[in-house]
């Protein structure tokens, strides 16, 4: 009897054996899995989804540029001036036009080539009615003729993005620096000689200097929209930061020690510095120069605009170089 209740209060188990050949499960199992990774790791964690999000934007996001500031909006007032700057190519987004005009040949061709524009997608330009008070607000009550213009701001490159480009092409500078000059027509005659003789871009001061305006983009006959113009803060610091990257600074002067024909710089990296038509050259621009050098005229003019200087000039460089 006593061995009966032995058996019968001895403990059992159910609990199976270690399995032989179970290749170490039971081992590996505790072990574990390592630390928990972080919750921007873990997929299906929202964090990590937000993480992936913000990845798949940085990709899509444009590199960084490192051009320079806009300029501001421009209103062109008047038919005259809205047809020729729509004939010219000039950059606008809208186009207003008075309730109840009376149609003429220019307000048809104007309207004309504002639809054609976006319908060759060179970029299109809104086309806004506007009751006649609204307009002379807008012109602060110029005589608009119930057509205005609206260029947008013209965007301008830094002055080191002239010389990275040229560098990038494997080509020796070629920029016009100009000091002083008010007129925006002379800002647009510079920028025609340079798209037409090789070279780089130009450079005007961010102060008391024409900026890239409808009348500039007009004189340029389209040539702005393929050579840069960039706005420098300090005229006489951009004039350094060239001569430092190795570029020689060339001004313009009718007193200069160096003639045209003398001057052997233009076919390497060069910026040639143009002065306004009545003062030349400020101080502080000049003495940053490396050379000054005259313009031989047996003409006897005394000096020549900004735009004919800076051509004679190019054109010499581009033969130079050529």
């Amino acid at each position: 009897m006593a061995g009966n209740s032995q058996r019968r209060n001895r403990r059992t188990s159910s609990k199976k054996g270690a399995t032989v050949g179970s290749g170490g499960k039971r081992r590996r199992a505790l072990e574990g899995k390592g630390p928990t990774p972080p919750a921007e790791m873990r997929k299906g964690h929202a964090r990590q989804r937000a993480a992936a999000a913000r990845t798949k934007q940085a990709a899509r996001r444009p590199a960084p540029r490192r051009g320079g500031a806009k300029g501001t909006a421009e209103l062109v007032v008047g038919r005259n001036p809205v047809l020729e700057a729509l004939r010219e190519g000039v950059p606008a987004n809208t186009l207003y036009v008075q309730q109840f005009i009376d149609n003429d040949d220019r307000v048809r061709e104007a309207l004309k080539l504002a639809a054609d524009r976006g319908a060759h997608g060179s970029g299109g330009i809104a086309l806004m009615e506007a009751p006649k008070p609204e307009l002379d607000r807008m012109t602060n009550g110029l005589n608009h003729q119930g057509m205005v213009l609206q260029v947008p701001p013209y965007e301008y490159a830094h002055p080191d993005d002239l010389t990275a480009a040229a560098f990038d092409a494997g080509e020796d500078p070629l920029i016009v620096a100009l000091d002083g000059v008010t007129d925006p027509r002379n800002l647009g005659a510079v920028v025609r000689s340079v798209c037409a003789f090789g070279g780089h871009g130009v450079v005007v001061p961010e102060r008391r200097a024409a900026g890239m305006t409808a009348g500039a983009w007009k004189t340029s006959a389209g040539t702005a929209a393929r050579t840069p113009v960039a706005r420098a803060t300090n005229l006489t610091r951009a004039l350094e930061a060239y001569r430092k990257a190795g570029v020689t600074v060339v001004g313009l002067a009718a007193d200069g020690e160096v003639e045209l024909q003398d001057l052997e710089v233009l076919d390497g990296p060069v910026v040639v510095v143009v002065g306004s038509e009545g003062k030349g050259l400020s101080r502080l621009v000049g003495e940053n120069c490396d050379l000054r050098v005259r313009i031989p005229m047996p003409g006897g003019a005394e000096s020549l605009n900004a735009g004919v200087a800076a051509g004679v000039v190019l054109y010499e460089a581009a033969r130079r170089r050529a």
